[in-house]
């Protein structure tokens, strides 16, 4: 059995101590602080001073009853509420949008691998998939991709959708485009397999007039043939 799957068949003490008539109120109101919801603290105090109020009459066991069903129907809250964080979320899809929902995002273009595998629970193939093209400076923008591209399965996927955003670094896309002739240096260029006299000249063109619009932009205010630095796109 999975760890989250445990989680969620356990029933915490606090329920159990709901049980105890009059007194039962003050365990949702631990449940209440444990899981920081400040609702069933109040909850949970009313209830128990209801339970002191009408202890001699024919409403304490109505209220007896409602308590316990009150910490019962809770439940289920309270253990998506404390998911533990180095847990996965888990397969079920109910669950999973529960969970995501007390959990912070992840930007799937700056995640590192460990959050791939133990935060969002992706097996490591597909996480090394992901890994292999942000290394080569792909940029996802929607879940699809993940699919169509990294070769993660709709079901996997649609799990983690709750959890994950899509940010542009426009910086890190410089890296492995075009758009490196707006940020590298003449022998960043050079390394990157230009002919120094063109680096240069690059170079020298952005700084005159700004930033190129495209690799056409670069062809016009250059005047070097596109050949002599297409490579790089």
């Amino acid at each position: 059995m999975s760890q989250s799957k445990y989680w969620f068949q356990q029933t915490p003490a606090w329920v159990w101590f709901s049980l105890i008539p009059i007194l039962g109120g003050f365990a949702i109101a631990y449940g209440g602080y444990k899981s920081k919801t400040k609702t069933w603290i109040v909850i949970g105090i009313i209830i128990s001073a209801l339970a002191f109020a009408f202890s001699a009459n024919n409403f304490a066991l109505a209220i007896w009853m409602a308590q316990i069903a009150v910490a019962f129907y809770l439940r289920k809250s309270f253990l998506v509420k404390t998911y533990p964080k180095n847990l996965p979320i888990p397969e079920e899809q109910e669950l999973a949008n529960l969970v995501a929902s007390n959990r912070d995002k992840v930007d799937i273009n700056e995640c590192s691998k460990n959050e791939l595998v133990n935060y969002l629970g992706l097996p490591i193939v597909y996480a090394n998939n992901i890994e292999s093209l942000m290394n080569e400076g792909y940029v996802f923008t929607h879940v699809e991709e993940l699919i169509e591209i990294a070769g993660i399965p709709e079901k996997q996927v649609a799990r983690i959708t709750p959890l994950i955003t899509f940010g542009y670094n426009h910086k890190k896309e410089a890296d492995f485009s075009w758009k490196r002739l707006n940020t590298y240096s003449t022998p960043e260029l050079i390394a990157c397999g230009l002919d120094g006299a063109i680096a240069e000249q690059i170079v020298a063109e952005r700084q005159r007039r700004g930033e190129y619009k495209s690799l056409i932009d670069v062809k016009q205010r250059t005047g070097l043939p596109l050949t002599t630095y297409q490579h790089i796109a």
